[in-house]
């Protein structure tokens, strides 16, 4: 395929709502979901000439917006570490565990319940939380998900158990705090 711009236009066509949604799955933030779904364009067009299409360009795609994603996460977070307001945390854990969450299709009500899941969701180790994302919230399959993490079949249910049974704990506890506050 030619990295002419009517062809970048199709990919972007095709591929700009499925950038946006996993960015957005990751970061909870309509504003730098959007920055990342530019970001992730930007290098799918300077790089187009190095796609090797082992893959599908649907997995190379999400492999970039993945990989954007938990670098922005990465670099949000080490800017907090050093500083917040101005001056140390005396307490970062409580402040870098905090969810902010905005996603446009929840309702008002259940905001709470889904700022608690997507917190949780968080604290899940990188690969865990890939894994849950792709495969809970995209809807993507094993075998989608396997080739997109470039793992195996099994690793990416280990992960998926691992992450379920994390959750699982979790939430319960999550939830019992929050029903004693109410």
């Amino acid at each position: 395929m030619n990295n002419d711009a009517s062809n970048f236009q199709m990919i972007y066509n095709q591929y700009c709502v499925l950038v946006y949604n996993v960015a957005l799955q990751y970061l909870q933030n309509i504003e730098d979901a959007e920055e990342i779904t530019q970001d992730v364009f930007i290098q799918v067009h300077a790089s187009f000439h190095q796609f090797d299409q082992r893959s599908s360009l649907k997995t190379w795609i999400y492999r970039i917006t993945i990989n954007k994603s938990l670098d922005f996460i990465k670099h949000k977070n080490s800017k907090k570490r050093l500083f917040i307001f101005g001056k140390k945390s005396q307490n970062e854990n409580d402040y870098l565990n905090s969810a902010h969450f905005e996603h446009p299709g929840i309702l008002l009500e259940n905001k709470e319940n889904a700022r608690i899941l997507y917190g949780v969701i968080n604290e899940l180790p990188e690969n865990q939380k890939t894994a849950f994302i792709l495969s809970k919230i995209d809807g993507l399959s094993n075998p989608e998900v396997s080739e997109i993490m470039q793992l195996s079949i099994s690793s990416v249910e280990s992960l998926l158990f691992r992450a379920k049974s994390t959750l699982k704990e979790k939430l319960a506890h999550k939830f019992s705090e929050y029903r004693k506050k109410k």
